[in-house]
This record gives C-alpha cells, sequence and structure tokens, in this order.
C-alpha cells in the first residue's frame, strides 16, 4: 500500500509514476475521498472537544445548584450531530481504504516506462539454444512413450490443467524440488514449511486483494473463509505481520516449498499444452525482510540465486528487466529469469524476482525498530527458486536424444538414486 502522506504532497507526481504502471489510474477520487474524510474528522473533533467543555459546565453548575438544563440540550444536539457523523467517517474510512488498496507500486526510477513486454530489457544471456540433428519433440510427445505425467487422468480427477506425475516423472519433480531446496539453504535462506490455505488479511497483505480476487481459489462456509496460496510469497510475508522486528534481526531470507494454485485467467494457447500452463504447479520461494537501505544489493542477489539454478541445470537463459506496464502489481522493480522451450520456439519465464519496497509492509504492519528508537517499513523482496512446471518442461525438451529418451543433469542424478537417462518404455 502506497503512503498517503506521499500522495497528499504531491499528487501528480505520484499519479504520474502510477500510469507509467496502469495509463487508466486517476487519484481524483481518491484525493476528494481523503478531503471530505479529514474534514469531517477534524469537525467531529471540534463537536467531541465542545461536548467535553459543555459537559464540564454542566457538572458545574450542578455542584453548584444551578439550572443546567440549557446545556444539557446543547450537548443533546452535539451528541446527535456526532451520531450521525461518526457512521459516515466510518464508511468514507472503507472506501478510502479501499481505494487505496488498489492502486499499484510504484516503479523505481530507472524502470524503463512502457506499456509492451516488447520493450522489456535483457540484461543477461547464458548458455545457447540448443540445436538438434534430429525432429525434435515438445515435452507432450516425449511423454507418450516416457510416461511421466497422465494429464487425462488429471482431468478425470480435477478437470484440465491439473497435473498427474507419475512414475519417474514424480521422481523427477520430487528431485528438482529437492535439489533447489539444498541450493536456497546454502544461499543463506532459512527453510520453512507454511500452511497451503490463508487468512483473508494474510492475502491483502501480500497485495493479492482485492485487485485479484477472481484470480484466488478460495473455501468459504460457516467455518472457513481462507484462500489456497498462489505462492508461497503469501504466507512467508504473512509470518511477520503485525509485527515490530529488531534491525539486528534484518535481513531474513526465508525458503519455502509449496504447491501453487492460480486459476489463470485466459485461454491458453495450442502451443501451452502440458505443463506450461497448469491451475496447480510446484515452486520454491525465495523471500526477504531488509532494511531499505540493503533492498536493492539483496535483490541482485537474489536474481544471481535464480540464475545459478538453471546454470547448474546446464540450461540457456536469459534475465529480462521489466519495464512498468509489465511489472507485478506489488513490486517497484522486477527481473524475469526466462528458459529456453525448444517445443515452443520462446523462452518463458521460471522465475520473477521483485523488490516491492515498503508497499507490502505497509498492507502487512511490518516495520522494524532502529538503533534510534524509530519505527520504520521493512522493504520485501519475493522471488521464485525456481517454479518446477515448466523447468520440467526445459529439462526434457532441452536434454531430448534422437531415441526420445532425455539425459537427466548431473545435479539431479543424487536425488534419484543415480539415474543419467530416462528411456522410453
Amino acid at each position: 500500500m502506497l503512503d498517503v502522506k506521499l500522495i497528499r504532497k504531491d499528487r501528480q507526481a505520484v499519479e504520474d509514476k502510477l500510469k507509467t504502471k496502469d495509463p487508466s489510474i486517476s487519484l481524483e477520487k481518491l484525493i476528494s475521498l481523503d478531503e471530505e474524510l479529514r474534514a469531517l474528522k477534524t469537525k467531529a473533533e471540534a463537536l467531541k472537544a465542545s461536548r467535553n467543555e459543555q459537559s464540564q459546565k454542566i457538572g458545574a453548575l450542578k455542584r453548584q445548584g444551578q439550572d443546567a438544563s440549557g446545556l444539557m440540550q446543547e450537548v443533546a444536539k452535539i451528541n446527535e450531530e456526532i451520531h450521525h457523523l461518526d457512521p459516515r467517517i466510518l464508511e468514507l474510512e472503507n472506501t478510502f481504504e479501499t481505494e487505496l488498496a488498489s492502486l499499484p507500486n510504484i516503479p523505481m526510477d530507472d524502470v524503463k516506462v512502457s506499456q509492451s513486454p516488447a520493450d522489456n530489457e535483457v540484461i543477461n544471456t547464458h548458455g545457447k539454444k540448443p540445436e538438434f540433428s534430429f525432429p525434435f519433440k515438445n515435452h507432450v510427445e516425449l511423454n507418450e512413450s516416457l510416461h511421466l505425467f497422465d494429464f487425462k487422468r488429471g482431468a478425470k480427477i480435477s478437470g484440465s490443467g491439473w497435473p498427474v506425475y507419475r512414475g519417474l516423472g514424480a521422481r523427477l519433480e520430487w528431485a528438482l524440488i529437492n535439489f533447489m531446496l539444498s541450493r536456497q539453504i546454502q544461499n543463506g535462506f532459512e527453510m520453512w514449511m507454511p500452511p497451503l490455505l490463508v487468512r483473508q488479511e494474510i492475502v491483502f497483505g501480500s497485495g493479492q486483494l482485492p485487485k485479484f480476487e477472481k484470480q484466488q481459489f478460495k473455501i468459504q462456509d460457516e467455518d472457513y473463509h481462507l484462500y489456497l496460496i498462489p505462492t508461497a510469497e503469501v504466507p512467508l510475508n504473512g509470518l511477520h505481520y503485525d509485527e515490530i522486528l529488531e534491525e539486528e534481526q534484518l535481513p531474513l531470507r526465508y525458503t519455502a516449498y509449496s504447491p501453487c494454485f492460480r486459476r489463470e485467467a485466459g485461454a491458453a494457447g495450442a502451443q501451452e499444452r502440458g505443463l506450461i500452463r497448469m491451475h496447480q504447479f510446484n515452486k520454491i520461494e525465495m523471500f526477504c525482510f531488509t532494511k531499505p537501505e540493503e533492498s536493492t544489493d539483496i535483490f541482485n542477489q537474489m536474481v544471481g540465486f535464480a540464475e545459478g539454478i538453471l546454470e547448474a541445470l546446464g540450461l540457456h537463459y536469459r534475465s529480462v528487466l521489466l519495464v512498468t506496464g509489465d511489472m507485478s502489481f506489488a513490486a517497484a522493480r522486477t527481473v524475469d529469469v526466462e528458459v529456453w522451450l525448444p517445443g515452443q520456439n520462446r523462452y518463458y519465464e521460471v522465475s520473477s524476482v521483485s523488490n516491492c519496497t515498503d508497499y507490502q509492509s505497509r498492507r502487512s504492519q511490518i516495520r522494524f525498530r532502529g538503533s534510534d528508537g524509530k519505527l520504520e517499513f521493512v522493504h520485501t523482496l519475493n522471488g521464485s527458486g525456481l517454479a518446477t512446471s515448466r523447468l520440467m518442461v526445459a529439462l526434457l525438451e532441452n536434454n531430448q536424444n534422437a531415441d526420445g529418451s532425455v539425459n537427466v543433469p548431473e545435479v539431479l542424478r543424487p536425488y534419484l538414486d543415480g539415474i543419467s537417462i530416462l528411456k522410453p518404455e
């Protein structure tokens, strides 16, 4: 959430920056609500001060045995006016908070202004696209003889977009998860195992609500009102909801494995069959709480950690600095790490690393106490380390052989009892 003081100080500058993310944004309604709300609060405070003053006079008159009925009538009128003002103030406060919460984070000054993803800047490239001396297959075609997934039975159980991993496919997925967790622990992250269902305020705190309400899976009955997490970023951010941390605790580096649940709005194209776009997928999350002056350095470290996993797996990738219009709602700066998928003939994101500055911490009321005793909002950063479904596609398509077999990267073999190749059945 944005600092309303910043908006009051320079509305036009803030609005101009927000429009680089979404040209339709206007602060006119928010400013109007803020002005009306502050005017009503000032009036209510004046009325309550007057009531207190009159009440003191009434008490003095009664102690002196004098008639206070006139003042009592005035107080009654004041009470009636306050009684009408308070609900209106509460209504305006709720409307104002909803309007403020609907605004995205402000992009950093050095982020390129554009609404087109085509303008994203490639800032790093590793390796080369593979060259095949045979007609290569996409992962769905490879699966016909490798039998790593069962898409038909997944659809039977839950509908389209819900994968079922089987045999060596399940083992390879688990090997990826274990390998990546081990790497993040080596990188200095503490491992957590958070719940997969979280409260509404925790989803709000991460910036997923109210903007993306329709993209969430949730359960709602007489006993529960909980959301399935779209990413472990949500519960990891929520770990310190409404807490005050000490400066010496920072930075905090957390990692977690979780399934992720997303509605994935929009129809997938013909090339996005199989594991490319799913309602449920697995992901290792990196999440950091930092002092503001440290967040840029830690952001760069996190990008490097994501890239390092792809390098260890021997995969060609590129890292892309996103333009303003392509960044996520809560991000002030984002780098996507994209792996090459031969079967799709394009790059696909397997990690998105974002510096959310104090946007999430304001929504979640996560602060730290500095050495001077002052309280300040922490900066939060998140990034995939990595998401496995597209990574699985990359491993299969980039490492395939002419006979339909697939070579297993050396770093994964210890997690597969030494298996070095997946052979067609």
